[in-house]
Order: C-alpha cells, then sequence, then structure tokens
C-alpha cells in the first residue's frame, strides 16, 4: 500500500549517500516515480568571484550542470522523477518548491552534524520542518551506520 498516493514528495539532494537513501525511501512511499520532485540547490554567485567577473559562469550554466549530474547520479531511479535545481538558500528552495508542487510529504536526511558545525553551517532539516507547509520526515542514521 502506498502512503502518500495522489500526493507528490519532495526530496532535497545533495548527492551524499544520505540523500541517495532519501529518494530511496520516496520512492518507497509514493504511488508513482512522478510523484517525486528532487531538488538539488546551489549557493549563489558571489560578484567578485573571477568566473563571474570574465564573464564565463552564470546561474544558468551552473543549474544545467546541475541537472546533469543529477541525471548521471540517479540514472537508475531517475525516469519520470522531476529533477530541480535551485539557487539560493536550501531550507527556502526546498519549502518554496513544495508549496508550489502542493507536496503532501517532504522527505529530508539530516546528516547528524552537531556543535560548532551544526552552528556554522546550520541545519537544512531544522529549516525546512519550521517553514514547511507539509509534514516531513527526517531521516537519520542509526547508530551502527555512524560508526
Amino acid at each position: 500500500m502506498k502512503w502518500f498516493r495522489e500526493k507528490r514528495i519532495v526530496v532535497p539532494f545533495d548527492f551524499s549517500d544520505e540523500s541517495m537513501g532519501a529518494v530511496e525511501v520516496a520512492l518507497e512511499l509514493a504511488a508513482k516515480p512522478n510523484d517525486i520532485h528532487v531538488v538539488h540547490v546551489i549557493p549563489p554567485i558571489i560578484a567578485a568571484e573571477p568566473g563571474v567577473i570574465w564573464d564565463t559562469i552564470d546561474d544558468a550554466s551552473r543549474i544545467v550542470h546541475a541537472r546533469e549530474e543529477m541525471k548521471t547520479k540517479l540514472e537508475a531511479y531517475a525516469e519520470g522523477m522531476e529533477l530541480n535545481v535551485g539557487v539560493g538558500d536550501p531550507g527556502h528552495i526546498v519549502c518554496d518548491l513544495a508549496e508550489e508542487v502542493h507536496a503532501g510529504l517532504i522527505v529530508i536526511p539530516s546528516h547528524g552534524r552537531t556543535g560548532i558545525s551544526r552552528m556554522v553551517l546550520g541545519s537544512v532539516a531544522e529549516r525546512v520542518v519550521r517553514h514547511a507547509h507539509c509534514p516531513v520526515l527526517v531521516l537519520k542514521k542509526s547508530k551502527d551506520e555512524e560508526k
């Protein structure tokens, strides 16, 4: 039985093993792959970067490159899934996409950072849980996987 029949599922994707696991969980929950929207978020370009100054890089080319890499990494799963690339803050991009596609669930891995690294890097999962309009399934590593 599929729990999210007629509901879309959004999965943030950062090319990590954890995000691959989140895609697999979404595939188990979804009625069909077309209901899954995988999203990768790239940071904004800094205006002082040499590629920007020399006009050799722009957001459009970065988005195309990221989408191609997603297709390559997810080729075993990607048939029918919607692949999205956003530019900006990952927490906000994920929540905005979920609202835009009327998602019924967001499946997101937690990398389990603590202490200083969590303060410095922030927690995308935490921001998504706080701002999402729909339920969020946060996947944590088991104690055995952390070793």
